[in-house]
């Protein structure tokens, strides 16, 4: 019984279901599958800091058919968003 002696933990060899044998990465790791190719994923940084990387990426971004889509779906989001709020456009123009 050992009254003087600490209790050992029992030790199991756990291999998960669906980990490969090759031992790449640790299987309990979650990880989103771009986080390898985006900057803006990483150690916590500042808002500026964030805001420069991203930026970066969408100026160096090969898919410009993406990025015109994206500034599509802004512009018709903020048109939208004036009608909403009843915003007067006859301000950008003189008479």
């Amino acid at each position: 019984m050992g009254i003087l002696k600490a209790r050992k933990n029992k030790k199991f060899s756990y291999t998960p279901r669906f980990f490969d044998d090759k031992g790449e990465g640790n299987p309990f790791e979650i990880k989103h599958k771009f986080d390898e190719y985006r900057t803006t994923v990483g150690p916590n940084k500042g808002f500026k800091t964030k805001l420069n990387n991203a930026l970066n990426e969408l100026k160096h971004n090969r898919d410009r058919e993406a990025n015109r889509r994206i500034l599509i779906i802004v512009g018709v989001l903020l048109l939208v968003f004036f009608f909403i709020i009843d915003f007067d456009l006859s301000i950008f123009f003189s008479k």
